[in-house]
């Protein structure tokens, strides 16, 4: 399956811009849910979704960057921006998902390096979209726990709020987990949903990979995302990357 024409020329960009860039850091693709963790203060982490197809009933959409921005603004707190945009087959170019959020570790742990359960908290507000049937603010908070089981890191979602559409009620949950396979490649999992006030709950299960790249640390993802409710893409196929800079001083992993 080919994107369409008018976006080959972005997605080359893309693939190249992560090696000119220096002061590397990680953030987290290609996961719905989150973690327990955020950017190091003054530093820039981008996640950047540049392939990304959804099939529904025999359509398909094309997501075209998907990009997630998270700046550093103090110690343990971040500022996270992140929308996407749709092409479909048959249709005109959208705004998709903008949201704005601030995000804290409330405790700090493993994945802070130190002992016992990260955890976090996000909220913001979701922007309105390009959508017609979305063109209203809403507003979501989440709160984040990560953990390891011997070599399984974990790291559960759940939160709500009101939508963009009709200032619904939503929950929203998640669980993922990753695995290393090998020093610089993890398999990774999520199942993760949505529950919308009179409407039918959109949940979905990934399977992936992320590979730690040699150069600069990049790290390079992909998955297969399958619904597992009648609401949900029948399947999406994500690929992307994550990298990062600083805007002050170096940034050390």
């Amino acid at each position: 399956m080919t994107p369409p024409r008018r976006l080959r020329s972005w997605l080359f960009s893309i693939v190249l811009l992560p090696l000119f860039l220096p002061s590397i850091v990680l953030g987290y693709r290609p996961f719905v849910s989150t973690d327990a963790a955020v950017a190091d203060p003054k530093a820039i982490e981008m996640e950047l979704g540049y392939f990304n197809l959804e099939r529904a009933r025999g359509n398909n959409t094309f997501i075209i960057p998907k990009l997630v921005v998270n700046y550093g603004l103090i110690h343990d707190v971040e500022l996270v921006g992140e929308f996407g945009v749709e092409e479909p087959t048959h249709g005109s170019v959208s705004l998709r998902d903008p949201a704005l959020s601030l995000k804290a570790v409330l405790k700090e742990g493993v994945l802070q390096e130190k002992s016992g359960l990260s955890f976090a908290v996000e909220a913001g507000p979701l922007l309105p979209s390009t959508n017609k049937e979305e063109n209203r603010f809403g507003f979501e908070a989440i709160g984040i726990l990560s953990g390891k089981l011997s070599a399984l890191t974990y790291h559960l979602n759940f939160g709500g709020g009101v939508d963009r559409a009709n200032t619904n009620a939503f929950l929203v949950w998640g669980m993922i987990g990753e695995l290393p396979i090998m020093s610089k490649l993890r398999l990774v999992g999520e199942i993760n949903g949505e529950s919308v006030r009179k409407n039918t709950p959109d949940n979905s299960a990934l399977l992936g990979f992320i590979w730690e790249a040699p150069w600069h640390n990049v790290s390079i993802d992909a998955g297969v995302r399958r619904g597992i409710s009648k609401a949900a893409a029948d399947w999406t196929f994500t690929t992307g990357l994550t990298f990062g800079f600083s805007l002050g001083s170096a940034v050390h992993n």
